[in-house]
This record gives C-alpha cells, sequence and structure tokens, in this order.
C-alpha cells in the first residue's frame, strides 16, 4: 500500500512536528526525537482523550484496534484534529493464532507488514535488556554471589519474542562449573517482560533508568529484595533502551497520525501503548483515542484506575466496542452458527454487555457503544442491539470501519466528541494507599461481580512479604483469563455468584504495580494445531503475502 501513504515527513508536518523532530526508519516510519517533548511540554493545554474498550473477546474477534483507527480517522473528517495511538505487535501472536495489530480493511495503519513484523526493533531492543539482567544475575552468583541471592528465589525470567511453548519450563546451567550452577527456569514472551511495562510507562529517559533501578529480581534468604540497580545493570540496559523509548509515528491509510509505541498485556500488564505516546498525542492533537487490551475488566480497569492516574491526565470518553457475533457467543451460540440470526441467544448475550457497560459507567465518564459491522449482520438484531443499550442510557452507534474508513464511523466520531466535551472526570473506584487484599477484593467484586475472593496460603504469604516491604502502597494489577469476566475461560456471557482464586502474588516495582495471579496465566503461549507461520509468505519481488 506504498501508493497511498504519505512520506512521514509530510504527514506529520500536518500536525505541527518538525523534520528536525524526526528520526527516519526509511521513508514512512519514524520515531519522535525527546525534542518535540520537550517543545510540546510548554504548551498550555492538552487534548482530550478518548479510552476504546470491549465486551469480552471471543474466538471471532471484536475489531478494537480496527474501530479505533477508524474513529480516528472519522474524528479527522469531521473537522477534530485526532491521533490514535496503539500498541506494537508481538511477533508470537503474528505467526501463531490471533495475527497482528494494526487494524483491517479500510481501517488501517500503515506500513502493515513492517509494523507485524520487525518495526522499529523496539521489542527486540526490550528482549536484549531483559536477557542482559538475566545473564547478569547469573554471572554475579557464579563469581561469588556478593549480594547474597537465594538461587531458589530467583524472580527474573529470560524472555523471547515468540510462542514457544517448549521453554515454559527448563533447566539451565547444565554441563559443569564453568556453565554455571544448574536450577529450574523458564522464558516468558517478550512483551511480558517488566522492561516492556517500565517503557511504557516511562515519563523520559530519566524516569525509565530510575524504574529499571527499582526492578526486583529475586530476594535474599532473608527476603531482601535484590534490585537491577544492587547487580549495576541500569545503564547498560537504558543504552539497549536508548531509541526504544522514543515513541513512533506512523499512519492511517487515510492519513491519519499514528503513535504506535510498547506493547505490554492487559493482564500481566497495564495492556496500553506508552504514557510518552499518549501525552504527544493530546499535545498535537484535540482528541487521543487509545485502544486498551482485551475488555473492560481488563485493559479498561488498568486504563482508568493505573494508566490514567500515573500520566496524570483525565479520560473524557469511553467507546465500547462489540459485535452481533460476540454477543450471541456469550448467549450460547456455537462458533460456527455465530453469522445465523438468533435472536434468543443475542438476548441472552446482552448480559455480557451491560456488565461492561455497568463497569465503565462507575468510573463517571460518558460511554458510547460501537456496534463493528459485519456484512452478514441482521438489520432485526442491530436494531434491538441498538434499543437494548437505549434503554440502559447509552447511546449505540452501528459503524463499519473495516469496510468503509472513516465513513462508516460519522455518527460514532460526532457522539464521541461531543462525549468529550461534558466535563467529567475519572473516578477510580480504590486508592493506592488501601491494603493489597482491599484492591483486589474491590476490583473482583466490582469489575468482575464475583461473590467471593479466596487466597492460596502461597498468596497470603505473598501479601505478606510484599507488605512487610512497603510495597503495600503500589497499584494491583490482576492477572486473569481474558475469555470470561470470571477467572473460569469457560465461563461465558455474565456469571454469577462466583468466587474469585488468588493463587499468588509477584511484584512489578519498576513499572509501579503488584501482580496477583488468579487461575492460570499463560506468560509464554504456544502456537496452535496450524500456526499463521504455515501461510505466510515472501515472494521474488519481496512482497508479503498471508499476513493478517
Amino acid at each position: 500500500m506504498a501508493e497511498k501513504m504519505l512520506p512521514i515527513k509530510e504527514m506529520a508536518a500536518r500536525f505541527g512536528i518538525d523534520e528536525a523532530e524526526l528520526y527516519y526508519y526509511g521513508p514512512y516510519k519514524a520515531k519522535l526525537e525527546p525534542s518535540l517533548a520537550r517543545r510540546l511540554a510548554r504548551c498550555e493545554s492538552c487534548g482530550r482523550q478518548v479510552l476504546v474498550t470491549a465486551t469480552t473477546p471471543t474466538p471471532a474477534g471484536e475489531g478494537k484496534t480496527t474501530m479505533a483507527i477508524g474513529l480516528s480517522m472519522a474524528l479527522n473528517r469531521i473537522g477534530v484534529r485526532s491521533i490514535v495511538t496503539l500498541r506494537e505487535p508481538s511477533l508470537g501472536p503474528v505467526f501463531g493464532m490471533k495475527g497482528g495489530a494494526t487494524g483491517g480493511g479500510a481501517s488501517q495503519v500503515l506500513p502493515a507488514d513492517e509494523i507485524d513484523l520487525h518495526f522499529t526493533g523496539d521489542i527486540h531492543a526490550v528482549t536484549t535488556a531483559n536477557n542482559l539482567l538475566a545473564a547478569m544475575i547469573d554471572n554475579h552468583i557464579q563469581h561469588g554471589n556478593r549480594l547474597g541471592i537465594d538461587t531458589r528465589r530467583i524472580a527474573w525470567r529470560r524472555v523471547i519474542d515468540m510462542n514457544d511453548r517448549a521453554l515454559r519450563e527448563i533447566v539451565i546451567g547444565l554441563g559443569g562449573r564453568q556453565n554455571g550452577f544448574a536450577r529450574e527456569d523458564a522464558f516468558n514472551i517478550s512483551v511480558a517482560s517488566e522492561i516492556m511495562a517500565v517503557l511504557c510507562l516511562a515519563e523520559d529517559f530519566q524516569d525509565l533508568k530510575d524504574r529499571l533501578a527499582r526492578m526486583v529480581v529475586g530476594y535474599t534468604s532473608k527476603s531482601k529484595p535484590i534490585t537491577a540497580a544492587d547487580l549495576k545493570a541500569v545503564g547498560s540496559m537504558a543504552l539497549l533502551l536508548k531509541d526504544a523509548v522514543k515513541p513512533n509515528l506512523v499512519q492511517t491509510v487515510e492519513g491519519t497520525p499514528a503513535i504506535i509505541h510498547g506493547g505490554p498485556f492487559a493482564n500481566i500488564a497495564h495492556g496500553t501503548n506508552s504514557i510518552q505516546a499518549i501525552r504527544l498525542a493530546q499535545a498535537l492533537s484535540q482528541v487521543t483515542v487509545t485502544e486498551a487490551g482485551f475488555a473492560s475488566e481488563l485493559g479498561g480497569e488498568k486504563f482508568m484506575n493505573f494508566v490514567s492516574r500515573t500520566g496524570k491526565f483525565n479520560v473524557d470518553a469511553v467507546v465500547l466496542v462489540t459485535t452481533l457475533r460476540a454477543l450471541k457467543y456469550h448467549g450460547g451460540a456455537g462458533k460456527e452458527s455465530l453469522a445465523e440470526k438468533n435472536l434468543e441467544a443475542l438476548v441472552k448475550g446482552f448480559d455480557n454487555l451491560d456488565k461492561h457497560i455497568e463497569n465503565m459507567q462507575l468510573f463517571g465518564v460518558p460511554l458510547v457503544v460501537a456496534i463493528n459491522y459485519f456484512p452478514d449482520n441482521d438489520a432485526e438484531e442491530l436494531q434491538l442491539t441498538v434499543r437494548h443499550a437505549a434503554a440502559r442510557k447509552v447511546s449505540a452507534f452501528v459503524s463499519d470501519p473495516f469496510n468503509k474508513g472513516s465513513e462508516g464511523c460519522l455518527e460514532l466520531a460526532r457522539a464521541v466528541e461531543e462525549a468529550t466535551h461534558s466535563g467529567a472526570r475519572v473516578k477510580p473506584i480504590y486508592e493506592p494507599e488501601w491494603s493489597i487484599a482491599k484492591k483486589i477484593e474491590t476490583i473482583a467484586t466490582a469489575m468482575y461481580g464475583a461473590a467471593r475472593i479466596n487466597y492460596t496460603r502461597q498468596a497470603r504469604k505473598d501479601i505478606d512479604l510484599l507488605t512487610g516491604l512497603g510495597y503495600d502502597q503500589l497499584h494491583v494489577i490482576i492477572a486473569k483469563t481474558p475469555n470470561s469476566l470470571s477467572d473460569d475461560p469457560k465461563a461465558l456471557g455474565r456469571p454469577r455468584d462466583f468466587d474469585i482464586d488468588v493463587d499468588r502474588l509477584f511484584l512489578s516495582a519498576g513499572a509501579g504495580f503488584v501482580v496477583a495471579v488468579c487461575g492460570e496465566i499463560m506468560l509464554m503461549p504456544g502456537l496452535p494445531k496450524e500456526p499463521a507461520a504455515e501461510s505466510i509468505d515472501i515472494d521474488a519481488q519481496g512482497n508479503v503475502n498471508g499476513l493478517f
């Protein structure tokens, strides 16, 4: 699609970005230099912020990224300067089952194949910085272990940006003393590294270094935390991240700027692109559109409770994306029949929609529902969904970003633009100074609808340890399945009267949160039976085929 793209210099100039503030990665990609942030810091006001979230994910896909791109383009089309901010795709899902993260059809960011693949190397930089720290831990122990790291309590894993289930549990250090010491270890996927979360939360390069320094990599036998600063690893890691910390500028198919930066998971981390990207977009535009990972109780909750607080910005409106397919799936329809008319399943699926509406309304800012249109959608089912939302005092709009681009989102854009002028401020549902257990219980009951929260013995020990070390004042990120409002991935719709089981907790001190793990959370995905990699190819002219 190169013929559709503007030179990045030209597109940037339209939004007031000087050529000297760009670091080029070819004709259509650039990093935004720190000089731009310094110049914009003197601006007196920032634009408004829109969060795009969704109902509970299904195998059919809801098109949240496509909707965010289409909405931003539509805002520009009605005369409202808008920039969309998104996360970078991870190579694991690209070659696995989920595919890329560049939108689709008439609502894509370009160049899609380059963004979906290595982009500007940010994830590679995170991978290398993470694994440098892992190597320095084992090297420190090999050469005397001056810090007294308990080798049974090393909390830092190696990472790779590929789905590889064989690396979930491994043994390292085999082959004698010269190869280190033998111990159990594991790989996570790169975007699950705390360094990725740190990169996305850092306000500037110094804040990045400060956050890297606070990362806890393990404990002594007396439970003293050992940090990256203790290992003298911060300077080298920061050097590896020198360019990765700069946000990336690309464009949509209609020439709308898109700032794509970072890619943290929305369950074990906060699931949103970088705060730097959001702040730059807010300073350059009237409305910033940001997509958060998974549904309202995961990425949505974390954006409202954690990201907006950390970034010190308001959320002026929320867009909740759903589809008829998703609602019917949560109403009991089978995957193979989601395109068929099924009023009974649709009405049952409204329970899931209602809970996500309630979740976002708890934060006190305007909410608009976007029904992502598919060509096989039934007109009666669409109108029934619009009327159902209206009965809950929420406006819903059938939008078609995939087929029509900005034109398919004009009604939605007008409603969102109006909603952002309400003056409402986000009302978080918890305070960081509350106890860890109270924060967990507030999120689980308010966002998931849980009736009871149970803690394993290990989880209680973890809470006691983190509280004793003073980490109880951090925010809480709950890691659970995205496939259900509960921690049971098979519990579709709106589960009621259920328990949430907290298995363990771990610390992300650099990122500024404690993670409570509920159920089995996969930090290293595996490839499916027929991975996308089998269908991806490149021809003799260098054209990429099979990416989706």
